[in-house]
């Protein structure tokens, strides 16, 4: 951290923080391997690059630019700032500086990420005195209809995001005639992105791409970037539905990194009940900030996000630094363009000294020399942890970075054994492109774009497959195709792609509009799911410091009116959710590995732990009252109720069936009801926590429900579902990892300290020896 090493350590002693740190792990500095240029790379890239202070590159670089030029797909997966940027930009710049028609394409998850790349881009394109002839245009909504035509026509690497590919470029690939016939290289960055529902929708958007790029005679070569996680040549294969090739022997230096764990104090021992980490985190980001220490604090939901902003704000109130006032803003889904722009450019130019953030900064967007990251809470996965705190230390040098835990049942069992943390390997990134529901919806967006021919479904030269003909004949029954001169039409009148959302389940977002004193001004949106749980009528909501009171919801029209308020709560909606069982696909035993002696001597298995069962199920959610929490105390003032329609949505779940004959089912039967229900809710916390760590989905991606007496099976059961309409595959891979799951919160709940039962094991008021008795009979 440069010169700040004897501030930190002055922190890391403070007494306010150092007794509950409990680990302080500094990874060391690694040096670089490195390689000259590639013999034949055209001389003025190579001067543009020198212009630029770079007289050779990293080995990988390297490696991915001798694979490509063999032609051949190639997935790079190196950590955080180890310059995968230019993995793509040498061989993408070369092939448009050899050959004057040839076009690339770029594609990132957010439009952040497409204006961080167009800016990098511009630097090297302009860096070697004379510009390099190549034209950079970025196509994303934010770009204005004047600039779109000139982006078509003569924009030689274009970069663009997979919703507007989705919706923009695809259904309108005849005034992209010059560009898809000249394509030869599709640059997917941070593609660990593209996991669960939305990698499922984006592999279907690549199958749609490569059909339009087949039609107009260019075979692309893919180079795909991630972070590291456990399987990135299967989750690239997935996207592309090609082979790749591996790069992922990491040739950058690496700076010293310090990884604190900090465990908040506790202020209730007999409950368990633990500082708030939000309080906590803005602490440690108050100590940094006070020491000139730039820094970036995770918060892990919008409302957290605003609400920690304020708090270090108001904490900063008159407290400056180099005789200007210390500035932090917050930076989450829902902001408008020029207001994400406005903080990108203040953390890059020095302007603001803090931000916190969701998820959102997560991924590679350059915004400037940050010293030290702040993680509130574990983000979900291994894979999200280390990309967050590779935020801090971009440009070299020392970085620091703290996790500060929860009262969750993961991060206070990442506390009580740091060694397994640090150990632990990163996460599978799973998706499912054959998904009915998304593949259907591709289906169609395809057939508008243009006819599927049986010739090609036959030969397997179709994207999509062969599962595509049962597809198309469902929607020719439904009278969305027509079937004729082997060939399937688009029979309908709609526009299919305008009423598909890749990221939610629903296409429609909620515009929020500010009615303060007559202003009618658009603040944000929101997707309508998360509008009933976050907008509802007289819920409060933050912008940018701000509070608002929703004074109206009409999902209707999809608009939410609200005025600018000063008050000292915030709100909390509570969700009711109701399960049935449609089919049972898929039987699984669990626990019967161990065998037992019969009369005659013969192997005889032990009883089964549990029974599996995996299906559809039709889950019904409706958001009935809301919680008011003071500000700071987080004090429970008041509650609400909520008059808004109920979402329905068809699923796929894992149910785990306790009948009287499974040992699991012996031990709930030594209880009444009641506790039957505290035991269940305890393992039914402690997977929700925990299940996303072996999935790598978010916990926003499982529903968990416990039933005591389940009205279809009879027993006490658990259910674990997707939270997606048609499922996204996490049960089905679920199914597949239920024991080491019980292994994991088992040892979670014997290694917490409390004795009843906590927020850190089984939740305040749950049953700790009866959930520990249930769970060892499934391990």
């Amino acid at each position: 951290m440069k010169n700040n090493r004897e501030l930190l350590d002055s922190i890391l002693t403070d007494p306010s923080f150092s007794p509950y740190i409990a680990e302080n792990r500094v990874i060391p500095a690694l040096p670089g391997e490195f390689a000259g240029f590639p013999e034949d790379l055209d001389p003025r890239l190579a001067a543009a690059l020198r212009a630029r202070g770079i007289e050779k590159i990293y080995s990988h670089q390297r490696e991915v630019w001798d694979r490509v030029q063999e032609g051949r797909n190639t997935v790079v997966v190196t950590p955080t700032a180890s310059g995968k940027t230019l993995c793509y930009n040498l061989p993408a710049l070369q092939a448009l500086l050899s050959d004057d028609s040839s076009r690339a394409l770029y594609l990132f998850p957010t439009k952040a990420l497409s204006q961080d790349q167009q800016s990098e881009l511009n630097e090297l394109v302009d860096s070697a005195g004379n510009s390099l002839p190549v034209k950079v245009c970025t196509y994303d909504g934010d770009t204005p209809d004047s600039l779109r035509a000139a982006a078509r026509d003569t924009g030689r690497i274009v970069i663009s995001n997979p919703d507007m590919l989705h919706a923009g470029v695809l259904p309108n690939h005849p005034k992209w005639i010059k560009f898809f016939s000249n394509l030869k290289y599709i640059v997917v960055d941070e593609a660990h992105a593209y996991r669960g529902v939305f990698g499922s929708h984006v592999a279907n958007v690549i199958r749609r791409l490569k059909r339009i790029a087949a039609f107009y005679g260019s075979k692309p070569v893919f180079i795909l970037c991630s972070a590291t996680i456990a399987n990135p040549k299967e989750l690239a294969e997935a996207l592309i539905g090609e082979e790749v090739s591996l790069v992922d022997r990491n040739g950058a230096p690496r700076g010293e990194k310090q990884v604190i764990l900090y465990n908040p104090p506790l202020v209730d021992a007999v409950q368990g009940i633990r500082r708030s980490v939000v309080s906590e985190s803005r602490r440690w980001m108050l100590a940094f900030l006070k020491a000139g220490i730039k820094t970036i604090l995770f918060a892990h939901s919008r409302v957290k996000t605003e609400v920690a902003a304020s708090y270090v704000n108001e904490d900063l109130k008159n407290i400056y630094t180099d005789n200007s006032r210390i500035r932090v803003e917050a930076y989450r889904g829902g902001l408008l363009p020029n207001e994400r722009r406005e903080i990108e450019k203040g953390l890059r130019d020095g302007s603001i000294q803090g931000v916190v953030s969701t998820n959102a900064l997560e991924l590679g967007i350059d915004i400037g020399g940050l010293d030290a990251s702040v993680v509130a809470g574990f983000p979900g996965s291994f894979n999200s942890f280390w990309q967050q705190s590779g935020r801090a230390g971009r440009r070299g040098g020392s970085s620091v970075s703290v996790f500060v835990a929860s009262a969750a049942p993961l991060d206070q069992f990442i506390m009580n054994d740091p060694e397994w943390f640090f150990r632990k390997s990163s996460e599978e990134a799973r998706l499912d492109p054959d998904n009915p529901y998304i593949l259907t919806d591709h289906v169609k967006c395809a057939a508008f774009e243009l006819p599927f021919r049986d010739e090609q479904i036959a030969s397997g030269e179709e994207p999509f497959g062969e599962d595509s003909e049962e597809v198309l004949a469902f929607l020719e029954e439904e009278g969305i195709l027509r079937h004729t001169g082997s060939r399937w039409h688009w029979a309908d009148r709609s526009f299919p792609a305008e009423g598909i959302s890749l990221r939610s389940a629903t296409a429609d977002n909620v515009v929020i509009v500010d009615t303060t004193k007559g202003r009618n001004t658009v603040i944000g949106e929101m997707d309508r799911p998360s509008a009933k749980e976050l907008i509802f009528e007289n819920a409060v909501y933050i912008h940018r410091g701000r509070q608002y009171i929703v004074e109206s919801l009409d999902i209707e029209n999809r608009k939410c009116l609200v005025r600018e308020a000063d008050v000292n709560y915030y709100t909390d909606a509570l969700v009711k959710t109701d399960i049935k069982v449609l089919t049972e696909d898929e039987n699984i035993t669990y626990g019967v590995s161990a065998v037992t002696a019969g009369e005659n001597g013969e192997a005889v298995p032990a009883e089964a732990a549990a029974e599996g069962v995996v299906g559809d199920v039709l889950v019904r959610s409706q958001v009935s009252k809301f919680k008011k929490l003071r500000f700071r105390t987080n004090e429970n003032i008041g509650y609400g109720d909520i008059d808004l329609p109920e979402e329905e949505m068809q699923s796929r779940s894992l149910m785990l069936v306790f009948g009287p004959e499974t040992a699991g089912g012996k031990v709930l039967g030594e209880f009444d009801e009641e506790n039957i229900g505290s035991v269940l809710g305890g393992a039914g916390a402690l997977i929700r926590t925990m299940a996303p760590v072996f999935l790598l989905c978010d916990p926003r991606d499982l529903g968990v429900a416990e039933r005591v007496r389940d009205p279809h099976f009879g027993v006490p059961a658990l259910y674990i579902y997707d939270k997606y309409p048609g499922g996204t595959g996490l049960s089905e891979a679920l199914s597949r990892q239920a024991e080491p799951l019980f292994r994991a919160i088992l040892r979670t709940i014997e290694g917490c300290p409390c004795s009843e039962g906590c927020p850190s094991c089984v939740g305040a008021g749950g049953n700790k020896t009866g959930t520990a008795a249930f769970l060892r009979t499934l391990v």
